[in-house]
């Protein structure tokens, strides 16, 4: 899809129906902050995998300054917030939300576009995931740094859903696992049966084939 600007020059649209990034391995805040921007310029953005999010610091270190965050409430009533979200998924929507002027209509917009789970639930595990390289924790964090997991630091301050998920996982790979099989299998057969079937035929038959490049 195509549009044209004043002057005639045909400008390419940017945006995908939707990006799937698999958190796994990246790291909390350099993951929000390209997110945040890219939901502020309109694309669809889904998060998967939000358990297995890092942090840096120690996991004794984050857990102190998620307990210095949860005393925070409105002195008069609690209940109007600040709200300390356990869940990864929530956290990871909250950092993100963090990165943006949620309060306008374009920030409010733009959360709209946001999904974040934990697990890969469906439709997802059917779609390509992604992965954001200027986030990843084995390209921007130094060996022998210290890092967390989310997945751990949201079990040690109330998420209690960490072993559905988990079992939940290990069904969706399973099953990833016997399909990717499955694929092989009929790959290695259909390449076992283009060798045959060329075996068969003359010479100047398989040479017209290999001009025109089916086979």
């Amino acid at each position: 899809h195509t549009t044209r600007c004043p002057r005639g020059r045909q400008l390419t649209t940017m945006f995908e129906k939707v990006v799937v990034i698999d958190c796994r391995g990246h790291l909390l805040g350099r993951l929000a902050s390209t997110v945040a921007k890219e939901l502020l310029t309109g694309q669809r953005v889904v998060c998967v995998r939000a358990e297995e999010i890092n942090i840096t610091g120690s996991l004794y270190r984050n857990k102190l300054k998620y307990a210095e965050f949860m005393v925070k409430k409105t002195n008069t009533n609690p209940k109007r917030g600040p709200f300390h979200f356990r869940g990864p998924a929530r956290m990871l929507h909250r950092a993100i939300r963090g990165m943006m002027q949620h309060k306008t209509s374009r920030g409010s917009a733009a959360m709209e576009r946001l999904k974040a789970f934990e697990g890969v639930p469906a439709p997802y595990d059917k779609m390509k995931r992604m992965v954001v390289p200027q986030a990843l924790r084995i390209t921007r964090l130094r060996p022998g740094r210290k890092f967390c997991v989310l997945g751990r630091l949201s079990s040690e301050v109330g998420w209690k859903h960490a072993s559905a998920v988990k079992m939940l996982e290990e069904k969706r790979k399973a099953r990833d696992k016997a399909y990717a099989d499955e694929q092989r299998k009929q790959k290695r057969a259909t390449s076992a049966s283009k060798v045959a079937a060329m075996g068969k035929i003359s010479a100047t038959s398989k040479a017209a084939l290999v001009t025109h490049g089916f086979a």
